[in-house]
């Protein structure tokens, strides 16, 4: 006998994944999109279309230029965002002191948004002399670790948009190779390395992992130049280490 429960179940998961696929292309074009725009990347009528995102914008997921712009993501999706931001900070914290207390150098936590590394969480080192960066502070993905340890996480698809938009196609032929061989040694090694190239007398290194909703996070360590050669094996052990409990413990994807 046909069961309708059961028929229903199946039309409610149906509708999720179509209102997920609306919402991830527009997370990809920020500036919006229309109703026919939508609909021929998702591949769904345009009638389909308009009742999803009827039902997202109702709930404020999405919402409408008044411009005419189309639609694009909406602010209750921030609130989620930063709901998710508070959820890290507080599952890495345990992670960032272990690391400090084991180096004695500065721990942080930094997540990937719109195309640059942001600030979420720091534990200050205990030497006198140590780096200090603000919660909140962005810093670029080419020349930091934390940034080219996210951007070597990602497939070359996903990672030259950013790199392009960041250097303004402003890089050499021969700057591009190398920052691609850079970027497939990260990958062979899982650690990714600042020597100096983002501020002058500071270096850093650090690890890049996804979390459940796909985003790009990065644990970094920065150091006076001066001393990181001398702890440079200690905190390739320790973050390799860090590395396993993120994997392991939280189950995180990468």
């Amino acid at each position: 006998m046909f069961d309708q429960n059961d028929k229903k179940d199946r039309s409610g998961i149906q509708v999720i994944a179509r209102a997920a696929a609306i919402l991830r292309t527009l997370k990809e074009e920020r500036s919006g999109l229309s109703l026919g725009q939508i609909a021929r990347r998702v591949d769904l009528p345009r009638s389909t279309v308009q009742r999803i995102t009827g039902a997202l914008s109702t709930e404020r997921f999405i919402i409408q230029d008044p411009n005419g712009g189309g639609f694009r993501l909406g602010p209750e999706l921030g609130a989620f965002a930063e709901a998710a931001n508070f959820n890290i900070i507080e599952r890495c914290r345990a992670i960032l002191n272990d690391i400090t207390q084991k180096t004695g150098e500065t721990t942080d936590l930094a997540v990937l948004r719109n195309g640059g590394m942001i600030f979420l969480d720091q534990v200050p080192g205990l030497h006198r002399l140590r780096t200090v960066s603000s919660v909140g502070e962005v810093f670029p993905l080419t020349t930091t670790a934390n940034g080219l340890a996210c951007l070597a996480l990602m497939t070359q698809n996903e990672a030259q948009p950013l790199i392009e938009h960041e250097t303004a196609g402003k890089l050499s032929k021969g700057e591009v190779e190398a920052l691609r061989a850079k970027l497939n040694d990260i990958r062979a090694k899982g650690l990714a390395y600042d020597m100096n190239e983002h501020t002058d007398g500071i270096s850093a290194i650090g690890f890049a992992f996804r979390d459940l909703s796909g985003n790009y996070h990065a644990i970094s360590v920065p150091v006076p130049t001066m001393r990181f050669a001398d702890i440079k094996p200690l905190l390739e052990t320790t973050l390799r280490e860090a590395h396993e409990k993120v994997l392991a413990e939280f189950s995180f994807d990468q």
